[in-house]
């Protein structure tokens, strides 16, 4: 099994920077699809970026501009650079992995990103 932990998370001002890691325990790194989520208070789960082994990437409307994913492949690790946080921007931030073939997927244990003054 893929087992993945997410750390990074905090309360951070309006308008400032986090940058959240998710650290996999297999070696097999490379045939997953790797994303973040994240779920606020009342509502829905929803992806915020994704990025493939090859490195193509993905990000909602919401954070385009702002958020940057990437990954090491090396150290089997995905990042997600968060810039400019809004308060909209908080929520629970869980790290995901999508098996490339069979599309079985793995969760983290999600980590609180909190944007207050």
């Amino acid at each position: 099994q893929v087992q993945l932990v997410e750390s990074g998370g905090g309360l951070v001002q309006p308008g400032g920077s986090l940058r959240l890691s998710c650290a996999a325990s297999r070696s097999i790194f490379r045939i997953y699809t790797m994303g973040w989520y994240r779920q606020a208070p009342g509502k829905q789960r929803e992806l915020v970026a994704a990025i493939t082994s090859s490195g193509i990437t993905n990000y909602a409307d919401s954070v385009k501009g702002r958020f940057a994913i990437s990954r090491d492949n090396a150290q089997s690790t995905v990042y997600l650079q968060m810039n400019s946080l809004e308060p909209e921007d908080t929520a629970v931030y869980y790290c995901n992995a999508d098996h490339i073939m069979t599309r079985h997927e793995y969760w983290g244990q999600g980590t609180q990103v909190t944007v207050s003054s």
